[in-house]
């Protein structure tokens, strides 16, 4: 029999929907579900190489997977053909899409970002002018964020790597701010064995209030009418209903509620002292792990403050605009821009915007960084192979499964072509990456950090 935490069963006894039979039984089941979001973007739903089994109910791009592949040996998870993601928590999409206006440019906040899942989920809905802002305070979780981010391809995200403090001199800055918020974690026990061995009463209300500190400090830079989206992998009363009702009585936040079809199985529970409405998922009610959603308005206007506009981005000259154009097709209004010798391309309506973001965060990547400019060429970086608003004009040779695991294994690779210098590798017309093809050999440009290890 599974062995729970202390104190654990007995703390869930009043949570809405709780059962406690049947809660137990799936658990110890061990049932494993894998789910994947598909890249709309890169319209590959058709190619992939694993079967789909149904719909995730809630979300129109997540498929559940009958069995969990070896994502790691397929060359379209790489190029971000899809995203990997626990089905429970797309939940998101239907949260934005009944609270926000998505035709509209909108600025974003993903404030708990990493590894990119539900920034990746985010950017699929809003519009390509629109700012996507993918925030993580852990600087050693940063690096996978800004990875996934580029092989989702997308021009209009910034990954920023600051406090949740840091925000509070952006005031009425983002349209949309979501909190995923660090937790107890206690809704991932079938799927993850440290979490139940780290559980405990005193870690839920560590938590609880960190989670009070961080929306607190986050808060301010919402717009007035603002739509905040909160959520946790938690059962936990004091993470979720205790965390509405501070919201509402304490930052004077409108609760919202959200149309939920009742197949899906989904709790909606409302919070004694407010009623302040939120969805909670439980792995014996439908299939996905533990999970918890509130979406509100923000009532307050606490003003603004004027942001200066950065001038760190150089803007391209006319010679190098020219040359840039000579490597790359650029779909739709893109700004081009310079930092030391490389590249970026970003949406020219949300320029001013990230502006003023690198004037007050720690920027780790902003759009699609394009290449380097060196002697009247441009040297293409990984991620213009990834982009999907931006193609770059090289000479493309598609490559075999084999040559494709190769290449992102970082390893020498041979390709019988009569290209010459630099090449664009597809496999099955999706890019993967850039080699460099001289007389005797062909060099891997793959970054070296993203390479598959021991596969």
């Amino acid at each position: 029999m599974l062995k729970f935490p202390a104190d654990f069963l007995n703390s869930l006894a009043n949570c809405p929907g709780f059962e406690k039979d049947s809660f137990i039984a799936s658990h110890e089941a061990g049932e494993q579900v894998t789910a994947v979001r598909i890249n709309t973007q890169k319209n590959f739903l058709q190619q992939l190489e694993f079967p789909f089994s149904e719909h995730v109910p809630w979300n129109a791009d997540g498929y559940y997977l009958p069995e969990r592949p070896s994502f790691t040996l397929d060359p379209f998870f790489h190029a971000g053909a899809y995203y990997v993601q626990e089905a429970s928590s797309m939940f998101l999409a239907e949260a934005l899409r009944q609270t926000c206006n998505l035709k509209e440019n909108l600025t974003v906040l993903d404030l708990c970002a990493a590894p990119g899942g539900k920034s990746t989920l985010i950017q699929s809905l809003i519009s390509e002018d629109s700012l996507l802002l993918s925030n993580e305070v852990i600087k050693s979780r940063v690096n996978i964020l800004s990875e996934n981010i580029a092989k989702w391809g997308a021009a209009n995200v910034v990954v920023s790597n600051n406090d949740s403090s840091d925000f509070s001199r952006l005031k009425n800055f983002f349209d949309v701010i979501v909190v995923d918020a660090p937790c107890s974690g206690s809704g991932l026990f079938r799927k993850d064995e440290a979490a139940m061995r780290e559980w405990s009463l005193k870690a839920v209300e560590f938590c609880s209030q960190r989670q009070q500190r961080i929306l607190a400090n986050v808060l301010p830079a919402l717009k007035q009418n603002g739509i905040l989206i909160y959520s946790t992998c938690s059962y936990s009363l004091q993470e979720n209903e205790a965390i509405t009702n501070w919201l509402m009585q304490q930052k004077n936040m409108a609760s919202l509620e959200l149309s939920i079809n009742p197949l899906w199985n989904i709790v909606a529970s409302k919070a004694e002292g407010s009623n302040a409405i939120g969805y909670r998922f439980y792995p014996n009610k439908l299939k996905g792990e533990g999970f918890y959603m509130a979406a509100f308005r923000k009532n307050e206007d606490i003003g603004t403050i004027k942001i200066a506009v950065g001038n760190k981005f150089n803007p391209l000259s006319k010679n190098e605009i020219n040359l840039v154009q000579q490597y790359t097709d650029i779909k739709g209004d893109i700004a081009l821009f310079k930092f030391n010798n490389d590249v970026f391309a970003f949406p020219q309506k949300g320029f001013a915007h990230l502006q003023q973001l690198q004037q007050v965060l720690y920027l780790k990547k902003a759009g699609v960084q394009v290449g380097a400019l060196l002697r009247n060429e441009l040297l293409p970086h990984h991620e213009l192979a990834l982009a999907t608003q931006i193609a770059g004009k090289f000479p493309v040779i598609e490559a075999e499964k084999s040559i494709a695991l190769d290449y992102l294994r970082r390893k020498d690779i041979r390709i019988e072509t009569a290209v010459k210098g630099w090449a664009l590798l597809k496999y099955k017309s999706l890019g993967i990456g850039f080699i460099k093809i001289l007389p005797n050999r062909a060099n891997n440009y793959y970054p070296k950090e993203w390479r598959i290890l021991n596969k």
